[in-house]
């Protein structure tokens, strides 16, 4: 009874979608419907989220040696978020004047949520740290996150100190705001500052000292309550104001008994020294660097980025500019155009081959028709579970194509064969299907069993290859659906003329390739000795050759992009670095006159080093 009962549900499900042909052309377009509908909705990014939930904790304190900010700094900081939530490793460096406090949270931290409990942390040690130090800042990124985007800002009319005032007033907000940017990094800014210039004989001669001079100018500027005034009518509140606005406000500030600080010192008001400079193809400038956040995504990054740039570019003054010199949203784009291409591609050449096999075009457009249903319906199940169009799923798509049509073949052509028999077209799409039945759900259960491992491997790696193993199991699933609902269904509408098998010159071929396989296969199983050494010295040669093979997480790639590193002696000043990169970008002028370089972004005093130069061209 058991027995019959197998055959019997296989008929069944098998004739209702060939005796139903409405069921199977809905239920398979609503797997394309829903496919299409995940395609405008599921995310594009480069590689599958793999990004370590980190925070990173910056403190500037000028002048300060490593020692000190170790002792005074990194030490009190990694102690105030040692008690963080979901932290699992804090890592820091102290050096010159700046301290870096890395914290690395659990996958399973909201990283907003991390960064605010930290900054809780920070906030409740804040009094203890130097009066001297800049307060904490905190990003959501990694502190040696390299910037996505690179832009310059450069003007023909306006000074280096004015252009940094609207950087830092106009631009800077604007593009931190772009949701997905952590921070960003200036180069080559130029603030305006106040310049006292003493006269060290003018003050020693009217008995002052450069104390006198600290203590007036620190207790100048002040606004602070002074009481109020109170009638029946009326109750003023007084504030005693002392702004210092001007240079000559500076020069009338009494320093002690009469004398002024004109007396003693000349005051300018013009761009601080910067610690960095930037020049732009020639053009000195403001450098913007974009660093993006942990689990961030770096093409809606950059979409909104450019959004920006395109409605500040329409409010900057005359003979200004805002320019993006290189952005990595573009080598992304490009790889994705490629991947897609490839799938265009393997899925002509896969038509193309059934085709030959089949000599029959309504027997080909049968399976090239299964194709699209199970890879568009893959796109939704991506969608579902919170996936993302990348790289690897779409390679992954591209090697399902040829998997995808094997189950749609072998039921074809079983169903081909039993209508070369004389048998009806439904009657032969009903009993061709049922006798692979189990050999579709079995050849879908190997494939399945192959990749979805993959989706379980642990550390970095599993998260790359998750996504991966999770589409290729997917959509070899989906095909043997379709080849069992869709497939038959359509072999039993499109099959109705006699079936005669035509070989032709491809026929011919095979016959001469079946002979020769026939004579090799004899001589293998008259010397099984020969065959087993064989397969041993070639399975020697494979481990020798996998143990010397290069091995590296991703291969190297070509970005269009050549980032150069310069370093000049110790104790080089910022003058002598930015004339030695200009030296360089002269001797590159001859390759950007002929368009193969297209920009030039060079950077005088990388990470607060003076004598390290940065040099991108793209």
């Amino acid at each position: 009874m058991a027995d019959a009962a197998a055959p019997a549900a296989k008929q069944s499900f098998t004739a209702l979608f060939v005796r139903r042909p409405i069921l199977a052309l809905v239920f398979n377009t609503l797997m394309v419907v829903a496919g299409l509908a995940a395609y405008f909705g599921v995310e594009v990014r480069e590689l599958p989220d793999v990004d370590r939930p980190v925070v990173t904790v910056r403190t500037v304190f000028d002048g300060a040696s490593p020692q000190t900010v170790d002792q005074e700094l990194t030490k009190i900081i990694e102690g105030a978020v040692a008690r963080v939530s979901g932290l699992k490793s804090v890592s820091s460096s102290s050096s010159f004047g700046q301290s870096r406090v890395t914290l690395e949270f659990s996958d399973a931290t909201d990283l907003s949520v991390a960064a605010n409990d930290v900054r809780d942390a920070i906030g409740r040690i804040t009094e203890q740290l130097p009066d001297q130090a800049d307060a904490p800042q905190i990003v959501k990124a990694d502190s040696d996150s390299q910037p996505i985007m690179r832009l310059a800002v450069t003007s023909s009319t306006m000074t280096m100190d004015d252009l940094t005032q609207l950087v830092d007033k106009e631009i800077t907000d604007r593009l931190a705001s772009v949701e997905g940017v952590a921070d960003v990094e200036l180069y080559g800014d130029q603030e305006k500052v106040f310049r006292i210039d003493v006269d060290q004989a003018a003050l020693a001669g009217r008995g002052l000292t450069i104390g006198d001079l600290t203590t007036a100018l620190a207790t100048a500027a002040l606004d602070v309550p002074a009481g109020s005034l109170k009638s029946a009518r009326q109750d003023i509140v007084v504030r005693a104001t002392a702004a210092l606005q001007t240079p000559e406000d500076f020069s009338r500030l009494i320093i002690k008994n009469r004398v002024r600080l004109s007396d003693v010192a000349t005051v300018t008001l013009g761009p601080r020294d910067g610690t960095t400079a930037l020049r732009s193809n020639g053009v000195q400038g403001v450098g913007l660097g974009i660093i993006r956040q942990a689990q961030s995504n770096t093409l809606n990054i950059s979409e909104g980025v450019k959004a920006v740039v395109a409605q500040l570019s329409k409010s900057l003054p005359e003979g200004t500019r805002i320019v993006i010199t290189s952005d990595d949203a573009l080598f992304i784009q490009g790889a994705i155009h490629e991947v897609v291409l490839a799938l265009v591609l393997s899925a002509l050449i896969v038509t193309i081959v059934i085709y030959l096999f089949l000599r029959d075009w309504r027997a080909t457009l049968i399976p090239v028709v299964t194709m699209p249903v199970a890879l568009i319906g893959t796109l939704a199940a991506l969608y579902m579970v919170g996936f993302s169009v990348n790289i690897l799923t779409l390679l992954a798509i591209v090697l399902a194509t040829g998997l995808v049509v094997d189950d749609a073949i072998v039921v074809l052509e079983n169903i081909v064969r039993r209508r070369a028999e004389k048998i009806g077209p439904r009657a032969a799409a009903v009993l061709g299907t049922r006798e692979v039945f189990f050999a579709v759900i079995a050849t879908t259960a190997t494939l399945a069993a192959v990749f979805i491992p993959l989706s379980f491997l642990p550390g970095q790696v599993g998260g790359l290859f998750r996504e991966f193993g999770f589409v290729l199991a997917f959509s070899v699933g989906l095909s043997s659906i379709v080849a069992l609902t869709l497939c038959p269904m359509l072999a039993s509408r499109m099959l109705t003329k006699e079936i005669r098998e035509e070989h032709g010159a491809l026929g011919r071929f095979g016959e001469l390739f079946a002979g020769f396989y026939r004579r090799t296969l004899r001589a293998c199983l008259n010397a099984p000795f020969v065959v087993i050494v064989f397969c041993a010295l070639f399975s020697a040669a494979a481990v020798l050759a996998f143990v010397n093979v290069k091995s590296e997480l991703t291969p190297s790639e070509d970005r269009a992009m050549v980032m150069l590193r310069l370093t000049t002696p110790q104790g080089a000043g910022l003058d002598y670095t930015k004339d030695q990169l200009q030296r360089v970008e002269e001797r590159l002028q001859p390759l950007r006159d002929s368009g193969d370089i297209r920009n030039i972004y060079a950077i005088s005093g990388m990470s607060s080093q003076k004598n390290s130069g940065f040099m991108v061209l793209t």
